[in-house]
């Protein structure tokens, strides 16, 4: 008799200090991926593999990463939780587990990706998030980086804002929203999109950086999108104010919201 397989999607909650990154590699142990698979392994009791919504790179965390994988175990969404959980790090948490069609792919029926990144703008770091936040002390004009972010909504080619290193086959990509708010010494930039290149948001955000610094005015955002040439955006900020916000599917899918 042939067991049937099951599909189940889960949100993953992560914190990525400690980790090179999302994805296994041959070359370390200390992936997100990695820790997650064996999780699920035991909890399944067979050879588990996962698929995720999007690849975070080392040092960037997730309030809610979608992963899904197939299984002939037959467990309750709680099981899936609460074992993974129990050998899970502290610092990776499964916070929602369901199962799906077997047309469900965590990656490709995404409809678009939310990722944040916070800055502190303060006299001086913080000792308690200095892995999650990015702090700079200069006076940051707001105002100019909301401009800057208008030249970069739509559907554009961001290959002066993608890694040299990335392997996409293109670098056209919609960018729906990208919203900046102030909340005490935090500065919270939010960006929404069909999918993202390598390093994408951390290059938007070191070049509005440089706009908010007064180096560059928001209208150069724009000759720097028509460019075409990485070296012309501002640097890569670091991964530690980076989080995969969530990923929105359509509602046939019924998944919790983003």
């Amino acid at each position: 008799m042939v067991k049937q397989i099951t599909r189940i999607a889960i949100g993953v909650e992560y914190e990525g200090t400690a980790y090179k990154g999302f994805q296994k590699q041959k070359s370390t142990s200390e992936t997100i991926q990695g820790f997650i698979d064996k999780a699920l392994s035991q909890v399944a009791n067979q050879k588990i593999k996962t698929i995720c919504s999007g690849r975070t790179d080392a040092g960037v965390h997730a309030y809610c990463q979608t992963i899904h994988f197939d299984t002939t175990s037959s467990r309750e969404s709680k099981a899936w939780i609460q074992g993974g959980n129990s050998t899970l790090p502290k610092d990776i948490r499964f916070i929602w587990a369901q199962k799906v069609n077997n047309n469900f792919h965590s990656r490709f029926s995404a409809t678009s990706r939310t990722y944040r990144y916070i800055i502190r703008n303060s006299s001086f770091p913080s000792a308690l998030n200095r892995n999650r936040h990015l702090w700079t002390k200069e006076e940051l004009d707001l105002p100019s980086m909301r401009r800057a972010t208008s030249y970069l909504i739509g559907k554009r080619d961001f290959t002066s804002f993608r890694s040299s290193s990335c392997q996409s086959k293109t670098s056209l990509r919609n960018i729906s929203s990208i919203k900046i708010k102030k909340k005490g010494e935090l500065v919270l930039i939010d960006i929404t999109a069909n999918a993202f290149l390598l390093n994408m948001v951390r290059i938007i955000v070191g070049t509005l950086l440089e706009v908010g610094r007064k180096k560059i005015t928001p209208k150069k955002v724009k000759s720097i999108l028509d460019g075409k040439d990485r070296k012309l955006a501002g640097k890569t900020a670091s991964p530690e104010g980076l989080y995969l916000v969530g990923t929105r599917y359509q509602e046939k899918f019924k998944l919790p919201p983003a």
